[in-house]
């Protein structure tokens, strides 16, 4: 009998309900869960976990070799080198799409090809020191606007034309989620490899 589940992990990242049998190498810790409301303080643990996210993704690829870093974390999957660029293409756009809510009525945000971006010279052959720089001072940016904004306003809107409207809760929900996930690529790929 296949068990439905959904948890939040220890980064309070809500994850979508899951079987207890799934083995998808794409999902370590499920799918994003950005359709249930926030219940209190469950903001505030999103907004921990998107903070977290540098140290723990840094934490993640240290001590990795070249070789390593281009290894894909699946079959078929962005090697760790783009996992790790890929986060910071995508909590740029995460920040303007913030910025964009939390001072526009409900605007329509630019969705991006990522698959494309993963494939660009830059996110296949920098150092991932780069990117986790940048990370570094964007989530302290970014955090510090989350943390600032009155409360209400996590109930204003933006558009995505791929997935509709969204509240800025969902918005947080997803990247807490979307840093975890990645994180968990390449913590997965490091306990299988045996790489300590």
């Amino acid at each position: 009998m296949e068990m439905t589940q959904r948890t939040l992990n220890s980064h309070g990242a809500m994850t979508a309900p899951t079987t207890s049998s799934e083995q998808d190498l794409r999902y370590p810790i499920g799918k994003a869960d950005t359709k249930t409301p926030l219940a209190a303080g469950e903001r505030a643990q999103r907004i921990d976990s998107i903070a977290a996210l540098p140290a723990q993704l840094r934490k993640a690829v240290a001590g990795l070799n070249d070789a390593q870093l281009d290894t894909p974390y699946r079959p078929g999957g962005w090697t760790v080198r783009q996992v790790v660029h890929h986060v910071a293409d995508s909590h740029m756009n995460a920040f303007i799409r913030f910025r964009l809510g939390f001072t526009e009525d409900n605007p329509t945000i630019k969705p991006y090809d990522e698959k494309a971006w993963t494939e660009l010279p830059d996110n296949r052959h920098l150092p991932v020191e780069i990117s986790l720089q940048l990370l570094d001072s964007l989530h302290e940016r970014m955090v510090h606007m989350l943390r600032s904004v009155p409360p209400a306003y996590f109930q204003r809107t933006i558009f995505h034309p791929e997935n509709g409207p969204m509240t800025l809760d969902a918005v947080v929900s997803m990247y807490a989620w979307h840093g975890q996930h990645h994180t968990a690529h390449v913590t997965g790929l490091r306990q299988r490899q045996g790489w300590s």
